[in-house]
């Protein structure tokens, strides 16, 4: 019974013309989206995400959502992971530049412990 069913739904996606597919819908477009500096998706950031839905009569704002609140706390973050790594990397090129004048004044000192020219080569040198 089992391979009888199995045969017919094989011989129905076979006469079948429209192609089959899994994807999801809610995906489409972010190609095009990524090609043009935006959102993957429209709903990751953007006015229609990060403003309020409504507000009061009388001017205030509407209290913020939990998406927003959680958006919000990890922009900052990132904010502050980004601060972080840059002060790194700030540490790092001062620590570089300092071994970098470290070593010239070491080759400096090492030239000056050298023999120094005498006589006549002293006199060709100054001219």
């Amino acid at each position: 019974m089992a391979a009888s069913i199995r045969t017919l739904c094989c011989m129905g996606f076979r006469q079948c013309r429209r192609g089959f597919t899994t994807t999801c819908g809610a995906e489409a477009g972010i190609k095009w989206r990524t090609e043009n500096g935006l959102a993957r998706r429209g709903t990751e950031y953007g006015p229609l995400t990060d403003l309020p839905d409504w507000s009061f009569a009388d001017g205030r704002l509407a209290p913020p959502l939990k998406g927003q609140l959680r958006r919000k706390q990890e922009r900052e973050a990132l904010a502050r992971r980004v601060v972080a790594l840059s002060s790194e990397v700030d540490k790092g090129m001062e620590a570089w530049r300092g071994k970098q004048d470290e070593a010239k004044r070491m080759e400096e000192h090492r030239k000056s412990l050298l023999f120094k020219p005498k006589g006549k080569l002293l006199l060709k040198k100054n001219k």
